[in-house]
């Protein structure tokens, strides 16, 4: 599978060159797979479709279960998964920003987010939903979030990184505290980190979820790609 730009198969990408160090990676013959370090996230991806390729992927989802795989919305995704089970398969838009949009986030005190918090993000993440998040998550870096009441309320971050982009992620707010521009002012934080390192802002949402791909448009964000996330067995 040829790569015309590193967000083709972004997963691939990121676990390959700036992520690599939190992968666990299968070469033999001429194929290659790897997988994101599963107490850091559920993602995999074969090099190609190839035999060897499918095989080592079959291998490291065995190993480690509980993957998940993004690739583009009408690629043969069949040709390059494992002989594992698929559990769900959703269809995405990825969607990127060069530019954040005028904003007014007032003072909000954003904190700088690290492993003393690990817990109580997954414990957010666990309740919002935000997508796939592990207790390791934040060793990908650029977590940021808002306590109140003395508890984690909100967060945002980076995940999949590749050749000139940063991907927005775990984006959440406590249902408690909904509707008071928490998501759109962390999210503005992130990207607007991303951007000062001469970096795009990459994300990736639900298709069919109108009003979160509505909220990133608000921010900057157009549609680049539609795609589609499998969650294996």
């Amino acid at each position: 599978m040829s790569l015309a730009h590193p967000l083709d198969r972004p997963a691939w990408s990121a676990l390959t060159t700036r992520v690599s160090p939190l992968t666990i990676r299968r070469a033999q013959g001429q194929g290659a797979a790897v997988r994101l370090d599963p107490d850091v996230g559920v993602f995999a991806a074969a090099a190609d479709g190839s035999p060897d390729s499918r095989a080592l992927l079959d291998a490291l989802c065995r190993e480690y279960p509980g993957a998940g795989l993004v690739e583009p919305e009408g690629e043969p995704i069949e040709a390059v998964l494992p002989d594992v089970p698929v559990v769900s398969r959703a269809a995405c838009v990825q969607m990127t920003a060069e530019a954040l949009t005028p904003g007014h986030e007032g003072d909000l005190d954003i904190l700088t987010l690290d492993e003393a918090d690990a817990d109580e993000m997954l414990t957010l993440a666990t309740l919002t939903k935000p997508g796939p998040f592990r207790r390791g998550t934040l060793r990908l870096g650029g977590f940021i979030g808002v306590r109140r009441e003395g508890r984690l309320i909100a967060m945002a971050g980076e995940r999949m990184k590749v050749d000139g982009f940063t991907e927005l992620s775990g984006v959440c707010t406590h249902p408690d505290f909904r509707g008071q521009g928490l998501a759109g002012a962390l999210s503005r934080a992130v990207v607007a980190g991303i951007l000062a390192r001469g970096e795009g802002a990459f994300l990736h949402a639900y298709a069919d979820h109108a009003a979160t791909v509505a909220f990133y448009e608000s921010l900057g964000f157009r549609v680049r790609a539609r795609m589609t996330y499998t969650v294996l067995a």
